[in-house]
């Protein structure tokens, strides 16, 4: 659905001012790629932090099932 949503307004964007459209679908790609590492940091630092509280979690979690 939100795919369709951004056809739709790209389309919308194509026929008021077609430069700023295929700006925009020129530069979409480059900025993907430039934000792209960042968003791997971002999975490894949240992937560190579940694992941190599950090792601190995990004595809370034996008490219990016992």
């Amino acid at each position: 659905m939100r795919t369709l949503i951004a056809l739709i307004l790209w389309c919308f964007l194509l026929v008021c001012c077609w430069p700023i459209a295929l700006l925009v679908l020129v530069l979409f790609p480059l900025i993907w790629l430039i934000l792209l590492p960042f968003r791997i940091a971002a999975f490894t630092i949240e992937a560190a932090f579940k694992l941190v509280g599950a090792i601190l979690l995990f004595p809370f979690k034996l008490v219990k099932a016992l």
